[in-house]
């Protein structure tokens, strides 16, 4: 019987894989850096957050991009000594963007304040030591198209703020999102149009996300190849948004694929990030959180990727 297409696909990945192991193999000596992104735990204290992640063995910590304005979202010396105390380092921010903070809207009332919600999580994330900033190019929550300029202003609206990753030392990471949540740019070929389309020095890097993929790409592991030394940071959930291992997810090929483009460098991160189904996740923002819950999805997540990681580094 013949191997089905997403096989030989597979299979491409794991013998590129395996002459990196035999050619270079000080090149798999590091692992992967494991990420969380806590903006899925709703309304829960950072420090109790934060003392989740630790005692599961992760290193570093997504921030949610809650600076809504000057009175709103954390405060910077409160975060770092959280972090400090706990011994999280902070990989990046995760932008939130919906109707009222949208860079492709065609009203220029929205259009300033996601311009300026940019300004404001890019400042939080320079004082707790970010390296990236998540930037979604239309609103999250709205998958109907408002018109053909949507694209073009979103990419003009970035380019106006754009001075303050270059000024800052932060990354702007673009991210494809599913076409069940947004209105456009929707894979990693439509990520890098928009970033031909800024044209701007200080946005040049992607944010992938395996649950989008699966959605939208036809393999997963040949989107990040694609994706290549642009990829800074991306997001894992299983096919179904859940723990990592609960779902069909070949995490084995997505783990491949990150070691053949050198994703284990400093920098670059593998962020969990599994929501649960659902057209619009920001409503997890401020929910509930249900800390048993919390705590084995945190477990079980952590647990299953750094055995799948393990079985290939040394099979």
């Amino acid at each position: 019987m013949t191997p089905q297409n997403f096989e030989e696909k597979n299979q491409a990945i794991r013998e590129r894989f395996r002459a990196l192991k035999k050619e270079k193999p000080e090149m798999l000596k590091k692992r992967l850096n494991l990420s969380w992104s806590i903006w899925g735990f709703g309304a829960e204290p950072l420090e109790v957050s934060a003392k989740r992640l630790k005692a599961h063995g992760i290193e570093y910590v997504e921030l949610p991009g809650n600076r809504y304005g000057p009175d709103l979202g954390y405060r910077a010396h409160e975060v770092n000594k959280v972090l400090q105390d706990v011994g999280l380092k902070v990989s990046g921010i995760c932008g939130l963007f919906g109707v009222d903070n949208d860079l492709s809207s065609a009203s220029g009332i929205v259009r300033q304040q996601a311009i300026d919600y940019v300004r404001r999580n890019v400042d939080l994330g320079q004082a707790v030591g970010a390296s990236y900033f998540l930037v979604v190019p239309g609103a999250v929550g709205r998958p109907q198209k408002s018109d053909d300029q949507e694209a073009a202003r979103s990419a003009d609206s970035l380019r106006l703020v754009a001075d303050v990753f270059v000024a800052s030392g932060i990354k702007a990471a673009v991210e494809p999102i599913r076409s069940a949540e947004v209105s456009f740019c929707h894979t990693i070929e439509d990520a890098l149009d928009y970033l031909k389309m800024v044209n701007h020095p200080g946005v040049q890097h992607l944010n992938g996300d395996v649950y989008h993929m699966l959605a939208e790409e036809t393999h997963p592991g040949e989107a990040i190849l694609r994706a290549g030394e642009r990829l800074l940071n991306l997001h894992l959930a299983d096919s179904n948004r859940r723990a990592l291992g609960d779902g069909v997810l070949d995490l084995d090929t997505v783990i491949m694929a990150l070691y053949v483009i050198n994703y284990n460098r400093d920098g670059c991160f593998v962020t969990a990030e599994p929501l649960g189904p659902g057209a619009n996740p920001y409503v997890a923002l401020f929910g509930k959180p249900n800390p048993k819950v919390l705590d084995e999805l945190v477990r079980k997540t952590v647990a299953y990727f750094r055995e799948r990681e393990d079985a290939l580094l040394a099979g």
